[in-house]
């Protein structure tokens, strides 16, 4: 039944009453089939979960009473059982009815009767447009005075204003009413399976759900960024091949790409939570630096020639394993007691992040420079790096100390009290504090678990670099560890972020500075490209924020 008219309400609800009567006349059939078996053992199994609550109650009677509907609830279970089969089939039947009828006699028609309102809202829209229009032309030629035609292009702009807002309005009803129209299809099978949707089921819901709230304006507002960077690399990876004869996106490269990105992925992870707090950490280059110069002397390569504090250390004398084991401990230490005292001061004092870690930066960069003179303390003991990322059939394991780090950071924030409240501290920390939050202890505890990621980042990069550590290594680091948040879509207004934001954002920067040194562009021109990138992520971040507002 094809359909190319306007239809009223009543026309709609006409095609719609036979499909109804249909499939609730098998609902009927349904419910009383459900009355004494599904219903009951849904009511008896809260009516037990509620007892189970009841402090009102001794153990005794608690016992007495669950014994009770337990046993109804048996008999319950085997007429939901029995009637399962049944129940089975008149769902079958109402699904296929519905398959047959209602898209052909009254989804189709819903829909075309919509193309055509949209159509005939349009060309109202234009006539009332050129209709005001002219009655603005015909109403400036009787005037002169410059105030009254003033007065009246306010008026005017103001009814087409009016005129553009009555517009939108008709559209958005129009497609509300197609909505509703889907959505009733799926309110019976919802109603038929008790809103135990098959997976095509769900997934249509999903896209159709996708299709109405989506809007371009908002989609490239959060996505734009991502569609300029994907765009950059297509037109990279067409240049590669031109400038170098070699292409860009090879299985090797995007292997190094991962390995350079993996140590990065423990620092992004860490400052996120800061950043998710409204806060930063500019020390993290230095502990960085300081990570890699303590995990390379416990880790070196014999006896230490570099001295800290004119003190040469000798490590050699406990075993490999024990080395390692011990350059990741005092690596994490030391950083998780720079962090906290960073957080204590922000926690305790209300100080902004950026002064208390700016503080901890020179503090950090003083002492490792002045203790080892900036000396590079160079190459760790062989073997280390095979144990501790060793590659297996030529795929570096490094990734998945990354992809572990991921994953951790994710249960925390997502699945943890402490993540929850990460999120209620940082978009609101007064709210989060009245509703019995210690914001203390949260600010404090996301410092300490940025510490613990610092350290075993630098530990990392230690043993990706096998060594080289020095107080030198790690400048700037911050930099990009920041800037991988907030183009990842970590907002500096607190509270808004996800961590496969910080993910893309890690590898997306990782990515263009490999890609740019492959080019052979200059190092300084590559912080160009990236200053912009964060310019640019930050002002969409910006206007997002003013949006809500």
């Amino acid at each position: 039944m094809v359909m190319s008219k306007i239809l009223t309400v009543e026309e709609e609800n006409k095609l719609l009453k036979p499909i109804d009567d249909y499939v609730s006349g098998i609902q009927a059939k349904i419910d009383a089939l459900r009355v004494d078996g599904t219903d009951k053992v849904i009511s008896l199994q809260s009516l037990i979960e509620s007892i189970k609550r009841d402090k009102t109650l001794s153990a005794d009677e608690r016992n007495k009473e669950i014994a009770s509907l337990q046993t109804e609830l048996k008999k319950a279970e085997e007429v939901e059982n029995a009637n399962k089969e049944q129940i089975a089939k008149y769902i079958s039947e109402a699904e296929a009815y519905i398959d047959a009828h209602f898209d052909k006699e009254y989804y189709t028609p819903v829909v075309l009767s919509c193309e055509e309102a949209k159509k005939q809202a349009k060309a109202d829209y234009q006539t009332r447009l050129s209709h005001l229009a002219a009655e603005h032309k015909n109403n400036l030629s009787g005037l002169s005075d410059h105030q009254e035609i003033k007065d009246e292009n306010y008026v005017y702009k103001n009814r087409l204003f009016d005129a553009k807002l009555e517009y939108e309005k008709h559209i958005q009803d129009i497609k509300d009413r197609k909505m509703e129209a889907f959505s009733h299809k799926y309110h019976l099978i919802d109603l038929l399976r008790m809103s135990k949707f098959t997976f095509m089921q769900n997934q249509t819901i999903k896209w159709e759900n996708y299709k109405y709230s989506f809007n371009v304006k908002k989609f490239l507002l959060q996505n734009g960024l991502y569609l300029a960077i994907i765009l950059i690399f297509i037109g990279l990876s067409i240049i590669t091949p031109i400038i170098k004869g070699s292409h860009l996106l090879t299985y090797n490269n995007v292997l190094n790409i991962l390995q350079q990105a993996s140590p990065k992925m423990y620092l992004a992870l860490g400052v996120a939570g800061l950043i998710l707090l409204t806060g930063t950490d500019l020390s993290i280059g230095r502990m960085i630096g300081m990570g890699m110069t303590v995990a390379t002397i416990i880790m070196h390569q014999g006896v230490n020639t570099g001295q800290v504090f004119g003190h040469a250390f000798d490590f050699t004398g406990l075993p490999v394993g024990v080395r390692v084991i011990l350059a990741l401990v005092v690596c994490i230490i030391l950083c998780t007691f720079f962090t906290s005292i960073a957080g204590f001061f922000t926690a305790k004092f209300k100080m902004h992040p950026f002064i208390s870690t700016m503080a901890n930066m020179l503090v950090i960069f003083g002492l490792a420079t002045y203790a080892t003179k900036g000396v590079s303390f160079g190459a760790i003991e062989s073997n280390i790096p095979d144990m501790i990322i060793p590659k297996l059939n030529g795929f570096p394991t490094i990734i998945l100390w990354a992809v572990a780090a991921i994953a951790v950071v994710w249960f925390i924030w997502n699945k943890t009290p402490f993540g929850k409240n990460l999120y209620a501290v940082g978009g609101n920390p007064e709210a989060a504090s009245a509703s019995g939050i210690s914001v203390f202890a949260v600010t404090l505890g996301a410092f300490i678990l940025a510490g613990i990621l610092y350290g075993f980042g630098a530990w990392l990069e230690c043993a990706r670099m096998v060594g080289s550590g020095s107080a030198a290594y790690g400048q700037g680091w911050e930099m990009d560890a920041i800037a991988a948040c907030v183009v990842g879509g970590i907002s500096f207004t607190g509270g808004i972020g996800k961590i496969s934001g910080v993910v893309v954002g890690v590898l997306i920067f990782t990515a263009l500075t490999y890609s740019l040194t492959i080019l052979g562009i200059d190092t300084n021109l590559q912080f160009v490209f990236e200053g912009i990138i964060i310019l640019v992520a930050v002002t969409l971040d910006c206007l997002k924020y003013v949006q809500k507002k």
